[in-house]
């Protein structure tokens, strides 16, 4: 069931990257285009573009850090992303075209902002994180919580239960001097002496 749970946060992680994060990254490419180089001074917060670039680009990298770092999410929900990111980046180093060809909504700023990822390399090294939970062995596995027993309880043992004493010792001599084996000695009750009553001669 868990792992059908990160199937289904892998769709919603490759959603996100698609649209927030390729939407994003063709913001700050826009805007840095339209600043013609890198500002040298002043401050980028007042330019809009660049904030909600900025912001998509976070909201997509915490949704991805969520899905790789927490331990109990399925390593399929960033893994199965993340292969798909190389694949794509792998068929787009050997093919431009065919690579290009597969994107969907290419005349959308979605699209054409993942088309830049591809180019650019971030597609492969969004990937190249988001596979690392895949080879971390303890989250394929579950991890089983065990119940501990509430402080200052005590086991009940059954009434029929007979518990027993056994004497100190391997072994003890019989009045003949023959080595005999211990045992067990019924529990005494409270109030009784440990001993039985006195033989008489």
């Amino acid at each position: 069931m868990r792992h059908l749970v990160g199937v289904l946060l892998a769709i919603v992680m490759a959603a996100v990257v698609f649209f927030a994060a390729s939407w994003g990254y063709l913001k700050l490419r826009t805007a840095l285009v339209s600043l013609g180089t890198l500002p040298r001074g002043g401050s980028l917060l007042h330019d809009r573009t660049v904030i909600e670039g900025f912001g998509a680009l976070l909201a997509a990298g915490l949704v991805a850090g969520i899905l790789i770092a927490v331990p109990r999410i399925s390593p399929l929900a960033s893994g199965l992303p993340g292969l798909v990111l190389l694949a794509w980046t792998g068929l787009y180093l050997d093919n431009v075209p065919r690579a290009v060809q597969y994107i969907p909504l290419k005349t959308h700023a979605y699209g054409a902002g993942f088309e830049a990822m591809l180019f650019n390399g971030v597609l492969a090294l969004a990937g190249l994180a988001m596979i690392i939970p895949l080879f971390v062995p303890s989250r394929w596995r579950r991890r089983l919580v065990a119940a501990g027993r509430p402080a200052g309880s005590q086991e009940t043992s059954s009434p029929d239960a007979q518990p027993t004493q056994t004497m100190a010792g391997d072994s003890v001599f019989s009045s003949d001097g023959s080595d005999t084996a211990t045992r067990p000695q019924p529990r005494t009750q409270p109030g009784q002496a440990p001993w039985g009553p006195a033989d008489y001669v």
